[in-house]
């Protein structure tokens, strides 16, 4: 494949699987699409677009009336490795949906298309996985890896092996680096007590907290305030 597809497309309801040599967007515009890969299973609807990597073996059906918008993208506009991604359409990317709308089964000048695909594939290498923006949001509290693996509907088993090699890290390591550097933060530029800070970081008490940052850091938290503020 060389060129761009952008169309409407709608599917059956028997399964049918497949893998195909390039990117694809799938953009819901009525009813609902079920997409099985080897690690995620996902009920694709208009308030969310999926996106499928080249090479990505997946079942597909559709139980109800339905409509898709579908952006094929050749391996050329791709980044060099793409995964899987389960988006939720906020207003940057409905927006986008309308604009590949307008696109879709336009038979004259394709440039505005090619343009709107490098722009959406290179959101692709920016975009922040609903799972890591959660963690962003709720570090300082109780997060479960079952939780974090639900919101990317990724098995669990799978999930922490993804995420080592999405950041570098596993999501334990991860969350506590946050952690950390919101700790040193609050240390250098409030003049909090341990106890409040350890609160505001969602650690049981003072002491769970000062085991932890002595632990993480090589050196107790009173010290690290004394040494940095001079």
């Amino acid at each position: 494949m060389e060129s761009i597809t952008c169309e409407k497309r709608s599917y059956s309801r028997e399964f049918h699987s497949h893998q195909h040599e390039f990117g694809q967007f799938l953009f819901p515009l009525q009813g609902s699409l079920d997409i099985e890969t080897k690690w995620q299973e996902i009920k694709l609807d208009p308030d969310h677009c999926f996106y499928l990597p080249p090479g990505f073996d997946h079942n597909y059906r559709s139980m109800d009336r339905n409509e898709f918008l579908i952006l094929d993208i050749p391996a050329p506009y791709l980044p060099e490795e793409t995964s899987s991604m389960y988006i939720q359409l906020d207003q940057q990317w409905s927006s986008i949906r309308y604009l590949l709308l307008g696109e879709s089964g336009n038979q004259g000048d394709t440039s505005s298309l090619a343009d709107l695909t490098r722009y959406v594939t290179s959101k692709l290498q920016v975009a922040k996985p609903p799972s890591i923006d959660y963690i962003h949001k709720h570090y300082k509290e109780s997060i479960r890896l079952e939780t974090l693996a639900q919101i990317e509907h990724y098995h669990p088993a799978y999930y922490s092996a993804w995420f080592k090699k999405k950041t570098g890290k596993s999501p334990k390591g991860y969350i506590s680096d946050l952690r950390l550097k919101e700790a040193k933060h609050l240390l250098l530029s409030t003049s909090w007590s341990m106890s409040v800070i350890s609160g505001e970081l969602g650690f049981e008490n003072s002491s769970s907290f000062t085991r932890w940052f002595t632990r993480s850091e090589g050196i107790a938290p009173q010290k690290y305030r004394i040494l940095k503020n001079g």
